[in-house]
């Protein structure tokens, strides 16, 4: 693109369109990670016949999610953000075919590979809500983040409510019926990485990178900026307090969310078969306790992404450090319910609506902070380290969750998840004190 057509160029039309495409995109992928939690402990219980592989697929996904972070955020360094996003929805597609493959061959290594594929699909989501500020205006990054991360919301909340249609569709497709829920995923997977392939151009990464080099000569500097890289972006968020206060709050809400939701279905289903025992069959103890896990993690996908725009419109006006600590307040309120309220399915639920609530809020206005607290030519790695140390979280929380069930029961693990939360939530309130003083504190401004 030249000079003229590319002075030519409305950023802010271009950002519009942008926020759309992505939106549109989070919600046709959102189908796949719906499915693949609520389902996936109950498919490794199954195929590997053992309940200590329960959390598994949350470990291969979160992992896969984690190790494809900083390969897809290289990919959109040097190609930039439609080849990285479409490359990682692509994978997921795979995915969700080979899970549907696991079932139909009772392979429990086909469900672990297609768990890592979706996990790259995990990988693109994520950095989809850093593609919707490369050209934001300064007072917007948080509205823009998060009304990508709210599209997601009906995609998701679907995703578990999708068990008994999808049996319909896997029989009409002779699949065995839990396969079914993984036909709309690769389908939604598809149109979504169909739509930004077509439609993300320009490239918003790209074009604001063009912007800002016809800015420096404009201005008579004629010095190439320096492209990140892994150990240059790590010093990056070590150089700013804000920016680490921002990497710790997201990555320790993504690994207490983690560990809570990935054991809860299996938990519901030990609490509904045994509430029931002796009044109902297996048959009805098997269904009581999937509608209530579906509509459960359903009420949670809607509390990590329905009010994302709320989230996002406090951490513009009420700024970044105080919207982290009301999620990681409100990651400590659903630890307190859902442990000590471990009995009751009702209470079990609104545990992981706080939990899905107090996610949303750390992870949008530190996924913000964290974007405008490091120089603009190290956004895009340090984007990714911040994806990668999230997947690590939560492959970590979802492998010791189960071991922590088993060892201290459901409730131990509400309070050893809290206890992380809680910790943070000191840091983030020592910062906010510290910074109440200057009207305008440096790290809060994106650097020119």
């Amino acid at each position: 693109m030249t000079t003229t057509s590319t002075t030519a160029l409305d950023p802010q039309r271009v950002q519009r369109r942008t926020v759309f495409l992505l939106s549109s995109a989070q919600l046709l992928s959102g189908v796949g990670n719906g499915a693949t939690l609520s389902i996936g402990s109950l498919l490794a219980v199954d195929l590997s016949g053992s309940e200590a592989w329960a959390g598994s697929i949350t470990t291969v996904l979160t992992l896969a999610a984690a190790i494809a972070a900083l390969p897809l955020a290289r990919l959109a360094e040097t190609r930039g953000r439609r080849i990285g996003l479409v490359t990682g929805l692509v994978a997921a597609m795979v995915g969700a075919l080979l899970v549907i493959a696991s079932v139909v061959g009772q392979s429990f290594v086909l469900l672990l590979l297609g768990a890592a594929f979706l996990g790259l699909g995990t990988a693109a989501n994520l950095q989809a809500r850093f593609a919707a500020v490369d050209l934001a205006e300064p007072e917007h990054r948080g509205r823009s983040l998060s009304t990508v991360v709210w599209a997601i919301t009906i995609g998701a909340v679907a995703g578990p409510n999708l068990i008994q249609p999808g049996a319909v569709v896997g029989e009409a497709l002779g699949l065995p019926p839990i396969a079914g829920p993984f036909v709309f995923s690769a389908a939604g997977l598809f149109l979504a990485a169909l739509l930004l392939f077509a439609g993300l151009r320009p490239d918003p990464l790209l074009l604001s990178r063009r912007l800002a080099s016809q800015a420096r000569r404009d201005a008579g500097d004629d010095a190439l900026p320096v492209r990140g890289t892994i150990r240059s972006g790590l010093r990056a968020v070590r150089s700013s307090r804000l920016a680490m206060l921002a990497l710790a709050a997201v990555v320790a809400a993504h690994g207490v969310m983690v560990a809570i939701m990935s054991m809860t279905p299996l938990h519901l289903q030990q609490l509904v078969g045994g509430s029931h025992a002796g009044h109902h069959g297996g048959t009805t103890d098997s269904a009581d306790a999937l509608v209530i896990i579906g509509l459960t993690i359903s009420l949670h996908i809607a509390g990590m992404f329905a009010l994302s725009p709320l989230w996002g419109w406090l951490t513009d006006k009420a700024g970044r450090l105080q919207t982290i600590a009301m999620g990681h307040g409100l990651l400590l309120v659903a630890v307190l319910i859902a442990g000590f309220g471990q009995h009751e399915p009702g209470l079990v639920t609104a545990g992981l609506i706080f939990l899905g609530l107090g996610w949303s809020a750390a992870t949008i206005a530190g996924s913000t902070l964290l974007a405008e607290s490091v120089a603009p030519d190290a956004r895009v790695t340090v984007q990714g380290v911040s994806d990668t140390l999230m997947g690590g979280a939560g492959a970590i929380g979802g492998a010791t969750s189960g071991l922590l069930l088993a060892w201290i029961g459901y409730q131990g693990l509400n309070v050893t998840s809290g206890i992380v939360a809680a910790l943070v939530l000191a840091l983030t309130l020592l910062l906010t004190v510290r910074t109440a003083g200057a009207s305008t504190p440096q790290a809060l401004q994106p650097p020119a």
